[in-house]
């Protein structure tokens, strides 16, 4: 399975993978601990698998479900949920990935709920942080990726116009040759 990047921030990238939240049957991009795994390597987190079981990615789950009600209750301008402050909260006090800096750059090495850590804390500073505003949810009508948005003049709508700006595009150009 090929992960996804469009949000430019790890965690927010987290978020996203449940796609299609509201849709009858939503797609599931971590649904085993190898995916997990690979979700890790391939966002940057981590240099190797961690080598994940189920424990871990209950815990993946439950923080990427936590964040998303925070950064909802962001968007909605309603208070924190407490559960999910309690469960990021949990997780930013753990023991952060190491990083080391080594004759060819830098290296990161460390378990599953190290890299749950670095998420959590990610989630701390943008829902806690003066980027809280710059939260925005994808304008594509299918779509519930959730980005700042740090373009010039704010005006960005989608999560990444490769895929679902183009698709909206698309639409529209459709939509005004047939009327």
């Amino acid at each position: 399975m090929r992960h996804v990047f469009p949000c430019g921030t790890p965690t927010l990238d987290f978020v996203g993978t449940l796609q299609a939240r509201r849709a009858p049957v939503p797609i599931e991009r971590i649904g085993t601990p190898g995916l997990l795994d690979s979700w890790f390597v391939d966002s940057g987190l981590l240099d190797e698998r961690p080598g994940s079981g189920p424990a871990d990615l209950r815990a993946a789950v439950n923080l990427r479900e936590a964040i998303y009600a925070l950064v909802g209750a962001r968007l909605a301008g309603r208070p924190l949920p407490t559960g999910a402050v309690a469960a990021v909260n949990r997780q930013a006090a753990g023991a952060p990935v190491a990083m080391r800096l080594g004759p060819d750059g830098t290296s990161r090495s460390g378990k599953a709920a190290q890299a749950l850590t670095e998420l959590a804390r990610e989630a701390v500073e943008i829902v806690a942080g003066g980027e809280a505003e710059l939260l925005r949810e994808c304008g594509h009508p299918d779509c519930t990726q959730v980005y700042l948005d740090r373009s010039r003049g704010r005006r960005r709508e989608w999560c990444a116009m490769r895929t679902c700006g183009n698709r909206v595009k698309a639409a529209a150009l459709r939509a005004r040759r047939r009327g």
